[in-house]
């Protein structure tokens, strides 16, 4: 497991992911003013991107899947 959630991403997608991450994290507060459920499910999208790029783990490269960043 410990193969798994290896670093498998350089400082440019971390850099990429923080910055996703914060746009989600206000996407998500605005949104719980609007629409509770989304504005959870934004959060917790946030949280998951925060970790990967504080990590320097991508799920989707774990999984075998290339991207870009």
């Amino acid at each position: 497991m410990s193969k798994f959630f290896a670093r498998n991403i350089e400082t440019r997608g971390r850099i990429f992911r923080a910055i996703v991450a914060a746009l989600l994290l206000l996407g998500g507060l605005y949104a719980l003013t609007q629409n509770g459920w989304l504005g959870a499910i934004l959060l917790v999208s946030s949280g998951f991107v925060w970790f990967e790029a504080l990590r320097g783990w991508c799920v989707m490269r774990a999984c075998g899947i290339k991207t870009r960043l």
